[in-house]
């Protein structure tokens, strides 16, 4: 019998494997913005291209729903989320808190031995500013303050973190394309300010380091929206 679609057992694969590799293949897609805001995800074609049913394609839309990457139009087509430039103040609001309250709880707890992996992802930060290689500029932004995040203890607050930083990986990646991918050697040094901090375990410093970082990614960001939003970069798929 002819079968209208591939199925998930013509390729071995363990149990919500398919699910799990069409989800991280999208996601990576909609944060890097080569799925630009408004694309429409068609399940079907998105079967034909990863060669599986349609009940995983089906499966990892529904979790990047639920990560807010996508969304579901009223007649049930389903479409890369658009990005709500008008939410942004609160946002901003929200990352500038967990800025602050990680770097201080990492200071609070920083010991010589704890600051290996935030360390290496620093380095993995400054590589990729000298590489001018934006998406990984923005993974290893998010994974060295996820780090101190982590060191700082809260995994409540270590996950609502990184949600916010996945959410602003949009935003950052129209932002970096204002330098043509040549990040300002500013953000290194910033980290490297925040890291000494840390290590020196001086919380009032590393709070009022948070601040500024926070302050002037905020302020570059809503520059660049009220400077170039209105043309350069087409958020909507025509």
């Amino acid at each position: 019998m002819a079968k209208n679609e591939p199925a998930e057992t013509d390729i071995p694969r363990t149990r919500g494997s398919g699910t799990q590799s069409v989800y991280t293949v999208l996601r990576g897609e909609i944060l890097a913005m080569t799925l630009a805001p408004g694309s429409p995800l068609d399940e079907v074609r998105l079967s034909e291209r990863f060669g599986m049913s349609r009940t995983p394609i089906r499966e990892a839309l529904l979790r990047l729903s639920g990560d807010g990457l996508v969304t579901t139009l009223p007649n049930r087509n389903t479409i890369v989320a658009t990005i709500d430039f008008a939410s942004l103040p609160p946002y901003f609001d929200a990352l500038t808190l967990m800025y602050r309250i990680t770097t201080r709880g990492a200071a609070m707890r920083a010991t010589p031995q704890a600051m290996g992996e935030i360390r290496k992802r620093q380095a993995e930060f400054a590589s990729a500013v000298a590489a001018h290689d934006a998406f990984a500029m923005i993974e290893a932004n998010r994974e060295f303050h996820v780090a101190i995040a982590e060191l700082a203890g809260n995994t409540y607050y270590t996950t609502f973190f990184a949600r916010l930083l996945d959410e602003g990986r949009r935003i950052l990646r129209l932002y970096y394309r204002t330098f043509d991918d040549r990040l300002p050697r500013q953000y290194v040094d910033e980290h490297e300010e925040m890291i000494a901090a840390i290590e020196a375990r001086d919380v009032e410093r590393s709070d009022r380091l948070a601040i500024k970082h926070a302050e002037q990614i905020v302020r570059q960001i809503q520059d660049y929206i009220a400077r170039d939003l209105g043309n350069p970069i087409d958020l909507a798929v025509s």
